[in-house]
């Protein structure tokens, strides 16, 4: 049974931004989530405090914060993967955090130098102080169809991370296939096994569409009733891991389809357009986004 309503997650100003070549300044980024405000998006992942030495794109995510035009309507999130990036947040106004575990241990000790258990024990703090100053925090799960280093990942795996996500105060787990190796029946395993225990209405689907599957994957999600999708604005974001392939599923894409299943979002798709040759003329090339690409043209 598909869901009658789905929220979209813009997350092309992050997960998008942080993987483009091109570091946008803060003016730049804000114009762009001031657009994407003004489509009809509640919730837009705005930046991301990391340390500038790793991921210099989001270093000037504390201005952004500071100067956005807040829609009373619209929450805007930032990715705050420790103490300090959550302590920063709270400077800069941030009312919504992400922290992001793995799937798989390989990914885990190359992307932040720990365990999956060891990762999970530092976020306590974070939940703490997120708690104190009543900021709410999303999970993100990294891998959970397939890693650069492991290959396949057990459900299982994924599962457990997500429920030990949950149980420390996470109020929804974003399942992010980052490689974007999956497949429509690999999405059906997932979610056989993560929904055992955990319910539809916590769960997220925030798949890359490094291999084309990304809508055929959403479209079987969206069977077993997941009713949060997160995308980014044309397609924003390149895949890390695999040279010249797209990342991000393109929220134009999603939009297009959704409409033709008569799912309601509230987002415009001619709104939309305006914010995604905004960032396509920026960064000189045409949307990924075939969509977007398409209603453009005519």
């Amino acid at each position: 049974m598909f869901p009658q309503k789905v929220s979209i997650v813009e997350v092309g100003p992050r997960d998008g931004l942080q993987n483009e070549k091109l570091a946008l300044s803060a003016s730049q980024k804000v114009e762009l989530i001031n657009l994407l405000s003004e489509t009809g998006l509640r919730r837009i992942e705005a930046g991301s405090f990391v340390s500038p030495k790793w991921v210099p794109q989001m270093a000037n995510s504390d201005e952004v914060f500071k100067t956005l035009n807040y829609q009373p309507d619209v929450q805007y999130s930032a990715l705050t993967p420790n103490l300090k990036g959550l302590e920063a947040a709270i400077e800069a106004g941030v009312k919504e955090v992400a922290v992001f575990g793995a799937a798989s241990e390989s990914f885990s000790q190359k992307n932040i130098n720990c365990s999956i258990a060891e990762s999970l024990e530092r976020f306590e703090a974070v939940f703490k102080l997120a708690s104190d100053n009543n900021i709410k925090v999303r999970g993100y799960v990294s891998c959970v169809m397939g890693c650069p280093y492991e290959g396949s990942i057990e459900p299982k795996a994924v599962a457990q991370v997500s429920k030990s996500l949950l149980d420390m105060g996470c109020y929804e787990i974003s399942l992010g296939d980052t490689i974007g190796v999956g497949t429509p029946k690999a999405t059906s395993l997932l979610l056989d096994e993560v929904l055992k225990d955990i319910g539809v209405n916590k769960i997220a689907a925030h798949f890359h569409d490094t291999y084309g599957q990304a809508l055929v994957n959403l479209y079987t999600a969206l069977g077993y009733g997941v009713s949060t999708i997160d995308s980014a604005v044309a397609g924003l974001g390149g895949c890390p891991y695999a040279k010249g392939a797209s990342g991000n599923v393109a929220t134009e894409d999603v939009l297009y389809m959704l409409n033709g299943m008569e799912v309601s979002t509230g987002i415009e798709m001619d709104k939309l357009l305006v914010a995604s040759s905004f960032i396509s003329k920026i960064l000189g090339r045409s949307p990924v986004s075939k969509v977007a690409n398409a209603l453009l043209a005519k």
